[in-house]
């Protein structure tokens, strides 16, 4: 079984340009698929959808912002800005929870049309669900999105199993309070089944093993930046009995690599 996870950054660059990520995805041929920043377009691209139709893949998307997308032809030889950590990028504006700061507001009067949806994560799967659910994980003080934990029981012949969803806050803004969160859901579950929890983490795995214990890494690469990855912030990681057959990270466009874990159930 192959478990992927692949930030997809609603699919376009740090400048709004349209990115190859929706393609990298379909291409990973996962039979789960987590998707942190997908985008559903309140009239234009349904990224959940499109992956859903073309997977033949059932699941659930967790809505954790409304925002507004701009798509644009323009921009530099990076995939971002260079001072976008400091000023902001120009490919998605999100002022639900926090105001624009000036230099966003002004690109955005700039820019004019804009495309209005929302912005959050999604699990898809081309396994049995038995169930599946959606565990808010509340919005951080610094934070300009919510979050969640998409919670899936999967079959997969005779073996059920858990597949957790998540997109972790950055470690500056407090994820930690989160994590505590992600262990209290993690601990509720039926204690006989193995879980899966993957995702974009935002966090490495050192940290990880103090703030998500009992859990052990199913692939191991560099996944950020996607162009020269010095990091590993997406995670596979298992709990139970899985063997690892396989794994690795590519680049698809996005400013992260797309990470997968190719298991069996011991």
């Amino acid at each position: 079984m192959r478990v992927a996870t692949f930030n997809l950054h609603a699919g376009v660059d740090g400048w709004g340009r349209p990115s190859a990520a929706l393609e990298h995805a379909v291409s990973l041929d996962a039979d789960v698929l987590v998707c942190p920043e997908t985008w559903r377009g309140d009239d234009g691209p349904d990224l959940y959808q499109e992956l859903a139709t073309r997977l033949a893949m059932n699941g659930t998307f967790a809505e954790l912002a409304t925002a507004e997308r701009l798509i644009s032809a323009q921009g530099g030889r990076t995939w971002q800005p260079l001072l976008a950590h400091f000023t902001g990028e120009h490919g998605l504006y999100f002022s639900e929870h926090r105001t624009l700061t000036k230099f966003q507001s002004a690109r955005r009067a700039k820019h004019g049309a804009l495309e209005h949806g929302r912005w959050g994560i999604s699990l898809l799967t081309r396994l049995e669900i038995e169930e599946i659910r959606v565990e808010p994980l509340g919005r951080l003080p610094r934070e300009k999105v919510r979050r969640a934990l998409i919670v899936a029981r999967l079959r997969d012949a005779d073996r059920s199993f858990y597949v957790l969803a998540l997109h972790g806050a950055h470690l500056s803004h407090g994820s930690y309070r989160q994590y505590r969160r992600v262990n209290e859901i993690a601990a509720s579950l039926n204690p006989t089944l193995p879980v899966i929890l993957a995702g974009d983490f935002n966090c490495w795995r050192p940290l990880l093993r103090v703030l998500l214990p009992g859990w052990r890494s199913l692939v191991r690469a560099r996944t950020w930046p996607a162009r020269y990855p010095h990091s590993q912030i997406d995670h596979v990681l298992g709990r139970g009995p899985w063997r690892r057959v396989g794994g690795g990270a590519t680049d698809g466009g996005s400013d992260h690599r797309a990470l997968f874990a190719d298991v069996e159930l011991g």
